[in-house]
């Protein structure tokens, strides 16, 4: 998989599928990576305690620093996002059910926040929006791929994957600290990050928002608390 690990939209072979891959890895106790997520997925509805209410806003995660995985560099930060043709790249490599059901359930211009994972500083960086719904992830097909499986046949494929652009850079930079912070408040007191995914369901790379999301950008707007 050629570096920065995505490839061009419509490089990716005869079904003209997309740029490849991001991930979550553990390296804060807050965060945890898309590898955990990957070993031992449960077949869960985008309807239970991490999604019980329709969503049409959403928070994916992915390593801004290099990590090898299976002899690939899976490192994919927003940066990496922008440099891609026309800033769009695929988002692949999902190997949860839960959280594939949520890439199932993205429409066309919805919007998620970008979530830098496993970093020395975690947090949310940036919007994206969603430019192509869920369609079948090539990487599930590719032998050399991290994200191969050999279970998943191509009659009846069994992952997902959407297409993202890079809309804009947050006007700050929103730490995982910041927010965990609004968390413990708002879980004492009532607020909308009382319940939010990130920390009730740590394990999904593709997390729900709903009330979350209009907070979170409030922030923008406020000095770091």
């Amino acid at each position: 998989m050629p570096k920065p690990r995505k490839r061009p939209i419509g490089a990716a072979g005869p079904d003209k599928k997309g740029p490849s891959g991001k991930r979550t890895k553990t390296g804060n106790p807050d965060e945890t990576s898309a590898k955990m997520e990957n070993s031992s997925p449960q077949k869960t509805s985008a309807t239970n305690s991490c999604g019980k209410n329709p969503s049409s806003h959403w928070l994916m995660k992915s390593e801004p620093e290099s990590r090898l995985e299976k002899g690939v560099d899976v490192k994919f930060g927003i940066e990496d996002l922008k440099a891609q043709p026309n800033q769009t790249a695929c988002w692949d490599g999902v190997r949860n059910y839960q959280a594939r059901n949520f890439l199932r359930a993205m429409k066309l211009e919805e919007e998620a926040f970008f979530y830098h994972s496993n970093c020395k500083e975690p947090g949310i960086t940036g919007l994206m929006k969603i430019v192509k719904e869920a369609y079948p992830d090539h990487t599930q097909f590719e032998k050399k791929s991290p994200h191969y499986d050999p279970s998943s046949k191509k009659d009846n494929p069994k992952w997902s994957m959407v297409d993202v652009q890079f809309v804009r850079m947050m006007k700050r930079f929103i730490p995982l600290a910041e927010l965990k912070t609004h968390h413990k408040a708002h879980k004492a007191i009532g607020g909308p990050l009382k319940d939010m995914a990130l920390f009730t369901c740590q394990r999904l790379s593709v997390q729900p928002l709903t009330q979350e999301f209009n907070f979170i950008l409030s922030l923008e707007e406020k000095e770091a608390s």
